[in-house]
């Protein structure tokens, strides 16, 4: 049975937060964003601009949280801005949902983006209720097929020509799934 939450919450793990996004975000995840490797493995699109950060912030967030479509939230590490990480195309009536996320250059490779998917997963499972949570990963973004296998994700299958990039080519996409009964096994 899924718990939706009457707030948004705060997860902790050692210097990993996962928060509610607010204003002091906004310039931080612009700045964020404007690495080119963001938009080619993400659906942020690669002319994302202040606007937009504020939207996020100030609009598409609460509003998702509120209507029961996603959960987003930033990820601090050591006390700073380090990205975020959302529950979406959310099916409440079969309890599954999709994660995702993107980590700032200066902490890649350090272990977080691993730590807080696996965080972020727990919650959804523990607390939420979710049964299944997926995530897809664009082939060629070897670092992120990396963090689910970490976090404990199970490869499912590959998805021929999913994910059209923005010089017209096409990608496979790779299937992740964990399941709540195999969870921490």
């Amino acid at each position: 049975m899924i718990w939706w939450p009457t707030e948004v919450p705060t997860l902790q793990y050692g210097l990993i937060t996962l928060r509610k996004p607010e204003e002091r975000d906004i310039i931080p995840i612009y700045e964020g964003v404007q690495d080119p490797i963001i938009p080619k493995f993400t659906r942020i699109p690669a002319n994302y601009q202040m606007a937009n950060a504020e939207h996020y912030v100030r609009e598409r967030s609460p509003n998702g949280f509120t209507m029961r479509t996603e959960l987003q939230l930033a990820l601090e590490y050591d006390g700073k801005f380090a990205g975020a990480l959302s529950f979406h195309t959310l099916d409440l009536d079969d309890s599954k949902a999709e994660i995702g996320y993107w980590i700032t250059a200066d902490v890649r490779g350090k272990g977080v983006a691993t730590a807080a998917t696996r965080l972020m997963t727990e919650y959804g499972f523990e607390t939420i209720g979710f049964h299944r949570i997926e995530a897809l990963v664009v082939e060629s973004n070897v670092p992120s097929l990396k963090v689910l296998k970490n976090a404990g994700y199970m490869q499912e299958g590959i998805m021929r020509d999913k994910c059209l990039q923005d010089d017209g080519t096409r990608e496979d996409m790779i299937l992740f799934a964990a399941i709540r009964t195999d969870w921490g096994r």
